[in-house]
């Protein structure tokens, strides 16, 4: 499959702080789309490394992810799919590893200030949902909720990229994406 192809596939990037429900937004437009999803890798390494993930380990997750994400889209240009659902992206890999080891491995950030330009769509999840306790998340205070909250947004504005802030309950949720993504597909 050429590079070509792939990249007229739409990338669609699910995209916010922890627990505000991406993995199940994900997987419900990728469904409904029946469209090829990407899930998040940093989430696999957590468990095949017994709950850890280091500073050392950010770039070898991005680079996995982008493997993924990129063997996918050609998936998706060979079966005519002309959009991918990527349930993280490597900007959200920069974002954790600067909150929470106050740096980012440079080819880290070379590579995530690249990519960030290729999806059409990233879909901002907001955190007014209840937060799910789960042992890979770090922030259940409303306070550093909201913090982060600004991070992920201020990085998308920052780099002007394009985005739709997505809230209110799981059924609006959903049919807000659904919306947003089928705006790009029509554009």
């Amino acid at each position: 499959m050429n590079d070509e192809a792939s990249d007229d596939v739409r990338r669609i990037a699910v995209f916010g702080p922890e627990s505000t429900g991406k993995t199940m937004l994900a997987e419900k437009l990728a469904a409904h789309f029946g469209a090829p999803l990407v899930r998040e890798y940093a989430r696999e390494r957590w468990d095949e490394q017994g709950g850890f993930l280091g500073l050392e380990d950010m770039l070898p997750v991005a680079q996995e992810q982008w493997r993924r994400e990129d063997a996918t889209a050609a998936h998706a240009a060979s079966i005519g799919s002309r959009i991918l659902i990527c349930d993280t992206d490597a900007l959200t890999t920069m974002l954790w590893s600067d909150l929470l080891y106050g740096t980012t491995p440079e080819a880290l950030r070379r590579g995530a200030e690249k990519r960030c330009r290729s999806y059409s769509l990233y879909l901002l999840l907001d955190i007014d949902v209840p937060f799910a306790p789960d042992p890979q998340r770090c922030f259940p205070a409303e306070e550093d909720r909201r913090k982060c909250m600004k991070i992920w947004h201020g990085a998308l504005e920052r780099r002007g990229l394009p985005y739709v802030w997505i809230r209110g309950g799981w059924a609006e949720r959903e049919r807000a994406a659904i919306a947003a993504i089928e705006g790009v597909l029509r554009g």
